[in-house]
């Protein structure tokens, strides 16, 4: 009998638990990976992230050879036809056993409960592993058993039960007798996105878990304890640029934590540098929390349901100059253009991009989630979701409506110099060090070519926060479970016009 290892946004060798429990059977292992083309339509999946994985594939095949266990790739349609897809795999190699990491938003357990159903329905042996989290979702609660809504506390438990934890990684699963099939061949792979718009940005995101585990110490080396003040200034490399390797399971959260503290002997507090950066792991973990605790929010729901009421403005032609980085105001159009780009932008940048949008636009955070998920190459449902419902005062806040940043007078903080600014606003380069974060603010204006703002930060700020008052407090308990919101999920098309 064989063993299955279903593989999704896990694709590494070390510290896999399905893929190591399913190899300590040692009666033989075939990984598989599924490409379902509806979920790819329907889901806003960035063609950079796309190629990444097509590329991480690639190499995993290899890896996972040399361990004697073969990689299978399968391409199905509709997602109601990936479990007969496994199930046909299973009869075709008698496999007995079969494990997968699991993964949290809604759709995802609903294909894995369907999935689970049928293989146990032919008699295979079905184990869910966690490995997107150190701590799995449930499991941090405050003292009345209720999950947490608000960051601080939540981290607060959950250092306090991570410091019980054993963290040491898996290391690489046991080598197999022998190989039970061939396994998929680079052409197969590269045939799972026919017809799929790729972008390859290997020049600055080669793959490969020895790539992430090289950043990684790099990192840890080089600017870990530095963190703290290095990480706002987008003009300086000083974050670890792990999270598309995050993303995509090249490197799992428990062996970055493990190698930073291994690095400091153990102390979570070493510098503020490392607790920092501790501290943003736990914010990656907490997002994950929320999409099983407040499921809503894998629904287009906000987190915070009164603030569904908010009367976001119906204002395509807006989205798109915000979409383009033609707004007027330079660190909103640098961030801009570094993401239509690169495929990436800066975490700062994020939370000015989307406050901008969200709060000086007044337009629905989710046009701007869609498609930073459309371009990010580090795109993660629960992190992009999270991260913009914060930054629209819809989700998880302990300060509330009332934080609305400015994006001048935070491009002055953290870009002082504009190099940011200069390195993908050409244009704006010869204007002076005080001009460059607000042109039409000096006497001659801004380059010809280059717009006026086009809000005005000052009002749209009152406007908003008055909007915002005029919804009310939330009660004091809102719903959290399913049953109280729509039955479609996140799949269900959701675009701006």
């Amino acid at each position: 009998m064989t063993a299955l290892a279903w593989l999704r946004n896990d694709l590494r060798l070390h510290d896999n638990p399905a893929l190591h429990a399913a190899a300590e059977l040692q009666q033989g292992v075939i990984a598989v990976y599924v490409h379902c083309e509806a979920y790819v339509t329907r889901f806003p999946i960035a063609p950079a992230r796309l190629d990444f994985t097509r590329r991480h594939l690639r190499l995993l095949t290899e890896e996972l050879a040399r361990h004697s266990i073969s990689l299978q790739v399968l391409r199905v349609a509709q997602a109601h036809e990936i479990a007969p897809a496994l199930a046909k795999l299973v009869q075709d190699h008698g496999i007995s056993h079969c494990f997968f990491n699991a993964e949290y938003p809604l759709d995802e357990l609903n294909r894995d409960q369907q999935v689970n159903q049928l293989l146990r329905a032919h008699g295979v042996t079905v184990k869910r592993c966690h490995d997107r989290v150190i701590i799995p979702p449930g499991k941090v609660r405050n003292e009345a058993g209720m999950p947490y809504k608000v960051f601080t506390p939540y981290k607060r438990k959950w250092l306090q039960l991570a410091s019980l934890l054993p963290l040491r990684p898996l290391g690489a699963p046991t080598r197999q007798a022998a190989q039970p099939c061939p396994s998929a061949s680079a052409q197969d792979i590269d045939r799972l996105f026919d017809g799929r718009e790729l972008r390859d940005l290997s020049a600055h995101w080669p793959a490969g878990e020895a790539v992430a585990r090289t950043r990684l110490q790099r990192f840890i080396a080089q600017d870990l304890s530095n963190y703290q003040t290095q990480r706002d200034l987008p003009a300086v490399a000083g974050t670890s640029g792990l999270s598309p390797y995050l993303a995509i399971g090249a490197l799992s959260p428990r062996q970055a934590l493990a190698d930073v503290l291994t690095h400091t002997g153990g102390d979570w507090d070493a510098n503020a540098g490392v607790s920092t950066w501790i501290s943003e792991l736990i914010w990656r973990e907490f997002y994950q929390h929320l999409v099983v605790d407040y499921p809503q929010v894998c629904m287009h729901r906000a987190m915070q349901v009164h603030t569904e009421a908010f009367p976001w403005r119906h204002a395509p032609e807006d989205f798109a100059l915000w979409r383009e980085g033609r707004t007027g105001i330079p660190i909103i159009d640098a961030a801009m253009r570094q993401l239509n780009t690169t495929g990436w932008m800066h975490n700062r940048l994020r939370m000015l991009v989307a406050m901008f949008l969200s709060k000086n636009l007044q337009i629905d955070w989710r046009w701007g989630e869609r498609y930073f998920m459309e371009q990010l190459i580090d795109g993660d449902f629960a992190a992009n979701n999270g991260g913009w419902q914060w930054s629209a005062s819809t989700g998880t806040d302990a300060a509330p409506y009332f934080r609305i940043f400015n994006p001048i007078t935070q491009s002055q903080r953290f870009d002082p110099q504009g190099q940011f600014i200069r390195e993908w606003l050409p244009e704006l380069a010869g204007l002076s060090d005080k001009a460059i974060h607000a042109p039409h603010l000096v006497p001659s204006g801004p380059p010809p070519g280059y717009p006026a703002p086009m809000v005005d930060l000052g009002a749209s700020r009152k406007a908003t926060i008055a909007l915002f008052a005029s919804l009310g407090q939330p009660p004091e308990s809102e719903p959290g479970m399913t049953e109280n919101f729509p039955t479609e999920t996140r799949s269900a098309p959701f675009r701006p016009g």
